[in-house]
């Protein structure tokens, strides 16, 4: 049956109309980007042709064949913007009509655009003549001694059609900007805001590289249809936004820059970054909005977690069934944290070892502590935890992870509602290894020698062993040394001082700060080697 596409579809949306929903066909569909998967199409109303951008989103329909050449589709949601001085369409949201169809009308751009659009940019072989219908042709009319093909063409910048006049001087658009998903969220996007719930923020953080000293903090978001996406902010901005931010409220923000997020720090699933910039704008929204859930979890069953690979970040949720004391750890540039150990268990028949580090051992596993010690059991979701392959699998809390004890979700009420009609009761198989049969991690017995020759302690991950050693030298000239005190980032400077001044502080020279000091001493001890301590 015959189609009739939304007159004049292109020049509407070209003059800023977002509102209709026009009716178009896809003429043309091309994959471009190495690294992401975009799809630029060549949409047609019969009579004139527009590049659009397909927002990621919706990279499924064509993955599974759903939009094709000749598709006839339904713009749902869209937007038109301005890309190196060239008009383009962004599809939001859209309806396949009719999965295929042949090529309607002949379509081709503007008049007047054609030359200028060959002379910007080649000739990418974009759409290929059809090979369908020998009826419809996408180009006009050819001399009769040349073949009619389509010349595909990118279209300028955008030249109005001769019944829209430009007269006057050009008026800034000062209307709100839209709110769109998250999800929907591309660099390709002039205005845009969107309205969503802070669910984690980071500590301040301070930094000192090539360019000087600086300060970050980033937070992230979650809107109502699901997407998330981190928010970063860099020295003055970080002045006017981190007082703002607040977990669990929720923000309009618009204004700001989106680049490619940094994976190696950033785990949500989102290809991009917000970063916030001097015009930004971030409004409380001060009634409640039910819609925007507080928090989202992506939980895998601790049986999953062991074929996780290393170093991947994951949400897992499990009834606590041990806590072990907190206990000082050393860390390898000389700073001392805290570290405990949890176990979870799940009704997937396996348990698994969880670390705490730093404030999450007083914080949350202190009470986790208390609440084991008098017979609760309570059950715990971990989000962002760190996979770690070391003998065996266990996960570990990292800066940007969250520990929630007895949340309000159904997988916590299920989780609960098993242990208590038996699962207290039902065994589990650990997937975290223990070093010793019966024994905890530092009860392997190593010599001195066998440290040294092994090469245990010089890798990323700490080495626990139990060395029996006695001691034979205790050094007395100069058995200790006065220690800078100060802080380089996040670890203690520890070089030499000198003593000076009236009442004999020492100093660090090239500062002129006066501090009082720390000391170090080296002691020596011989087993079937023989090794120098600091302690």
């Amino acid at each position: 049956m015959p189609v009739n596409l939304t007159c004049n579809a292109i020049a509407m949306m070209n003059s800023g109309d977002v509102n209709s929903k026009p009716l178009v066909q896809v003429v043309d569909i091309k994959l471009i980007g190495n690294s992401q998967e975009r799809y630029r199409f060549l949409l047609s109303d019969s009579e004139s042709t527009q590049h659009a951008m397909l927002a990621t989103q919706l990279n499924e329909q064509v993955r599974t064949g759903r939009v094709k050449k000749g598709s006839i589709i339904q713009l749902i949601d869209y937007i038109c913007s301005t890309v190196q001085n060239r008009r383009i369409i962004v599809v939001l949201n859209m309806e396949t009509i009719i999965p295929e169809y042949e090529i309607i009308g002949n379509p081709k751009l503007p008049t007047g655009s054609e030359p200028e659009a060959n002379k910007s940019m080649p000739n990418n072989n974009l759409l290929e003549p059809s090979t369908r219908s020998t009826n419809n042709r996408y180009s006009a009319p050819a001399p009769a001694n040349k073949a009619q093909s389509f010349q595909p063409t990118i279209q300028p910048a955008y030249q109005p059609p001769p019944n829209y006049k430009i007269q006057g001087p050009i008026m800034k658009n000062e209307a709100p900007a839209r709110i769109i998903p998250i999800a929907a969220l591309n660099p390709y996007q002039g205005r845009w805001a969107i309205k969503a719930r802070v669910t984690a923020k980071g500590d301040l953080r301070r930094y000192n590289n090539a360019r000087g000293d600086g300060k970050v903090f980033s937070f992230d978001l979650l809107d109502s249809d699901g997407g998330e996406i981190r928010v970063t902010c860099f020295n003055a901005v970080v002045d006017r936004f981190y007082n703002v931010i607040e977990v669990g409220k929720v923000y309009l923000i618009s204004k700001g820059s989106l680049k490619p997020a940094q994976k190696n720090f950033n785990h949500l699933k989102n290809e991009w970054e917000i970063f916030l910039e001097s015009n930004s704008t971030v409004e409380l929204c001060p009634d409640e909005d039910g819609s925007i859930p507080r928090q989202q979890f992506s939980f895998r069953p601790i049986t999953e977690i062991e074929s996780a690979e290393n170093n991947s970040i994951l949400d897992v949720i499990g009834i606590v069934i041990s806590v072990n004391p907190s206990v000082p750890i050393l860390r390898k540039n000389g700073m001392e944290t805290q570290r405990r150990i949890l176990n979870l268990k799940d009704a997937s028949g396996k348990s698994v070892e969880l670390t705490l580090w730093g404030d999450f051992c007083n914080k949350e596993g202190q009470k986790l502590q208390e609440m084991v010690d008098s017979g609760l059991f309570p059950v715990l979701a971990v989000k962002a935890g760190k996979v770690n392959d070391f003998n065996g699998k266990s996960i570990g809390t990292i800066s940007s992870t969250q520990l929630f004890i007895d949340p309000d979700c159904p997988e916590a009420q299920g989780l609960r509602a098993w242990f208590e009609s038996g699962g207290r009761n039902t065994a589990s198989i650990s997937i975290s290894k223990e070093l010793m049969p019966g024994g905890s991690k530092n009860e392997i017995r190593k010599t001195l020698t066998q440290i040294k020759d092994e090469g245990l302690g010089r890798s990323d991950k700490p080495d626990w062993v139990t060395a029996k050693a006695t001691v034979v030298f205790i050094k007395t000239d100069n058995f200790c040394y006065t220690a800078c005190p100060l802080m380089i980032g996040d670890r203690q400077c520890n070089k030499k001082v000198t003593q000076s001044g009236p009442d004999s502080r020492p100093y660090r020279t090239h500062l002129g700060n006066s501090f009082p000091g720390s000391w170090r001493r080296n002691l020596g001890m011989l087993g079937k080697g023989n090794v120098f301590v600091e302690i």
